[in-house]
């Protein structure tokens, strides 16, 4: 407080104020940056396209590749499942659709069930 208006001083709050705002948007940006850095990585990208995060239009581009782009990870996953079981056989091609299912097979002679089947006494 100012001694001869009676006004309040406000410059020591504003500046306790400003160091809070700088301390709370310097954690967020270090956190994002955290966030960002074990996505790219978990996706098998370099974690450093974190920093493309901060840029205006590198941001829009970098989450469109990864939106959409065929992650490292799964190439390599792909190229590893193709080592194990070999190389995938076509499927066999088929002049007309396969048929559906089929009524059973009776053996010549026997009678053809009509209805229930009771036991015979």
């Amino acid at each position: 407080m100012s001694s001869n208006s009676g006004t309040p001083d406000y410059s020591s709050f504003l500046a306790i104020y400003g160091v809070v705002m700088l301390v709370i948007i310097l954690v967020s940006i270090v956190f994002s940056l955290v966030i960002w850095w074990r996505i790219f990585s978990r996706a098998g990208y370099s974690g450093a396209l974190s920093l493309l995060m901060f840029v205006p239009i590198g941001n829009l581009i970098v989450l469109l590749v990864l939106a959409f782009g065929e992650w490292p990870i799964y190439q390599e996953l792909n190229m590893l499942r193709q080592q194990v079981r070999g190389p995938q056989q076509p499927y066999p091609s088929y002049n007309s659709y396969p048929q559906g299912p089929q009524p059973p097979q009776f053996p010549s002679g026997a009678n053809q069930p009509g209805g229930p089947q009771y036991p015979q006494y």
